[in-house]
């Protein structure tokens, strides 16, 4: 399982690594929705909850899903400009003006992305403009839960307004907490972007690769950049650009940005803190064994990043509901994995607790 970027006649000027504050208040947004993930920012997503308006959380957790189990791509517009030549903003604002000239077609596709749908890197996709497209969509928010539904109502009916919605919340939160952080944090992040800059100019893309995720590796010859994630994608550079994107509150997560006509980018994490003890022997014993099998693991990725129901899964990897069945009551014996009811809904999430304990080789596997 691998995403791959073809960078057959990438110039080497075309290549850029720089910071994107949105994609870091994306980050942000992620660490304090889902603080298991991310064990070393503990302490500042305690903080900041601690200090947030209710109002403010309570707007935060209506769309949540956009950051919670998916990072959205509504976080990398620059991505989706025609050209696929742009460059994130220097500050928040001109990011935001970026999701701004997004077409109303590209910003309901990268905001559904939550609801799974396996067209990421279709072509030729109308939401818009085709009924069963749509109808489809509300039939996948249904599984997610009320939130899902109304925003993705919402979405289809006037996307401008969601927009703006969306705008006036990351603004919120900007000057709520993000400001202080994005102070702190720009100037390690503009560090690391002229280090890997150096790196491409004196060794080369692969090194620069290398230095960014042992995860990452470039084919010369086939001129084809592979991360090893569990899951697929292939996108193309074409002749636009490669952008990298280096993240200081994103660790484990390397996330690349693969979407049918959207310029190629990859956020990689700067910095990876310590995680707790391994288990006992006996735990350890068991939890591999249960992770042995190939479609476990990949189940896995899915249940890191959320909960998802018995036919969720079954949809998004291509088995038979009773397979997905099977496989997670072996891993719910292992302990990995809870379960809980949503109205008429079951849904199962990995014990990011539990898994965390089994290093950090097999938690930044499934994160990545």
């Amino acid at each position: 399982m691998s995403v791959s970027i073809d960078i057959t006649g990438l110039l080497p000027e075309r290549i850029h690594v720089v910071p994107s504050p949105l994609a870091e208040l994306g980050m942000a947004l992620h660490a304090l929705a889902e603080p298991g993930h991310h064990p070393g920012l503990q302490g500042w997503a305690t903080a900041v909850s601690a200090r947030m308006d209710p109002c403010l959380a309570d707007r935060m957790c209506d769309a949540d899903f956009l950051w919670r189990t998916t990072f959205s791509d509504v976080f990398a517009p620059f991505a989706g400009i025609p050209g696929r030549q742009a460059l994130p903003g220097a500050t928040l604002a001109e990011e935001l003006d970026l999701l701004d000239k997004l077409t109303d077609e590209q910003f309901v596709d990268a905001a559904l992305e939550f609801t799974c749908q396996s067209s990421y890197a279709e072509p030729n996709r109308s939401i818009l403009g085709t009924p069963e497209v749509q109808q489809r969509a509300l039939e996948l928010a249904a599984a997610r839960g009320p939130h899902q539904v109304r925003f993705t109502r919402r979405l289809l009916a006037d996307p401008s307004a969601v927009r703006a919605w969306f705008r006036q919340l990351v603004e919120d939160c900007d000057e709520a907490f993000f400001a202080d952080t994005w102070e702190r944090l720009q100037h390690q992040l503009a560090a690391d972007a002229r280090h890997k800059t150096d790196l491409l100019r004196r060794k080369g893309l692969a090194e620069a690769l290398k230095a960014v995720s042992g995860a990452a590796s470039l084919d010369e010859e086939a001129r084809l950049i592979t991360f090893d994630k569990i899951t697929e994608g292939r996108t193309v550079t074409g002749d636009g650009s490669l952008v990298l994107v280096p993240t200081s509150l994103g660790w484990p997560h390397l996330m690349v940005l693969h979407r049918y006509g959207w310029q190629p980018a990859i956020t990689y994490p700067i910095s990876g803190p310590g995680l707790t003890a391994p288990p006992s022997v006996e735990q350890l014993t068991r939890r591999m064994s249960a992770l042995a099998h190939p479609a476990r693991m990949r189940l896995c990725r899915h249940l890191a990043r959320g909960a998802y129901t018995t036919g969720e899964l079954a949809d998004a990897h291509g088995l038979t509901a009773p397979e997905v069945s099977r496989h997670l009551s072996v891993l719910k014996k292992a302990g990995l994995v809870t379960t809980r009811r949503r109205g008429r809904y079951v849904q199962h999430q990995l014990d990011i607790g539990v898994v965390s304990r089994l290093g950090s080789d097999f938690i930044e596997g499934v994160l990545r």
